[in-house]
Order: structure tokens, then C-alpha cells, then sequence
């Protein structure tokens, strides 16, 4: 893969294009890595510490004052607070409760609900509960 770099005069003229035959994971953690500054967070399960990438990140939930980080298959414990990660996390994340932040591009489906909130159906099945004042913002980002 050839990569090119131009120096530019100001922030407003920085742009980042990637041209690709396909979307790959590879990839996705470059444009992940370029919008949000970072391509994985630290993570612990069982004592072990391991580096979660962010594109594996289907739900965060706070619970008891603890951060837990939701993959396909798997839980893990993060020591990040929910609005340290709601700042890190960027574009495809995006608060869906007082305690959760979600994965928009992890959502398979959603449902409305009397109340006024939505039930999301997660890529792995799972299912989880927008709240009422969230979900003006999460429509609009999902072009709803």
C-alpha cells in the first residue's frame, strides 16, 4: 500500500483519504485510529490486562461505579470512567443512558417502545434499552 503525506498551512486544511478496494478491519482501526486518536483500550478479565480494540467494542455500561466493556463474546473491566471513554471514543459511539454508551455500527436493529425509548437488537443478539432522552440524538445519528 503506497501512503502519501502533504504538509498543509493550517488544522482546517487537514484531511485524511484512504482509497481501498474494500473496508477492511485493518482498515477500519486507520479511520478509527484518525478520528478518534485512539484504536484500543485498556481492559482486565480474570487479573489479566489485555488491549481491546475499539472496532470489538459493542456496548460500554457503568455499573456499581465499575466500567465494563462488552465485546461479541466477552465482558472485561476497564478502570476508565464512562465520560473519559464518551470523549475518547469519537464518531460511531454514542451515549444511550445515563450509565451506557453504545456502538452504532453494532446495532443490528431498533424497535420503538411505548415511553418513547427504543429496544436495540445488538450484531451478537443481545439486547439493550435506549432511553427516552437519547433517542433524538441516536435517530439522527443513524439516519433514522
Amino acid at each position: 500500500m503506497q501512503v502519501v503525506f502533504e504538509k498543509v498551512e493550517s488544522k482546517e486544511q487537514e484531511i485524511a483519504l484512504i482509497k481501498a478496494v474494500e473496508k477492511t478491519s485493518d482498515i477500519q482501526s486507520a479511520i478509527d485510529l484518525l478520528e478518534n486518536g485512539i484504536n484500543s483500550i485498556s481492559v482486565t478479565k480474570d487479573g489479566i490486562t489485555y488491549m481491546c480494540k475499539i472496532n470489538a467494542v459493542y456496548y460500554i455500561e457503568s455499573v456499581d461505579k465499575r466500567t465494563y466493556i462488552y465485546t461479541k463474546n466477552d465482558c472485561f473491566e476497564t478502570k476508565s470512567r464512562l465520560y473519559e471513554l464518551e470523549e475518547k471514543l469519537g464518531t460511531y459511539f454514542a451515549r444511550c443512558s445515563k450509565a451506557m454508551i453504545v456502538n452504532l455500527k453494532k446495532i443490528r436493529n431498533v424497535r420503538s417502545e411505548l415511553g418513547g425509548r427504543l429496544n436495540a437488537e445488538m450484531l451478537n443478539g443481545e439486547k439493550i434499552v435506549i432511553s427516552r432522552s437519547y433517542v433524538k440524538d441516536i435517530k439522527r445519528r443513524m439516519d433514522l
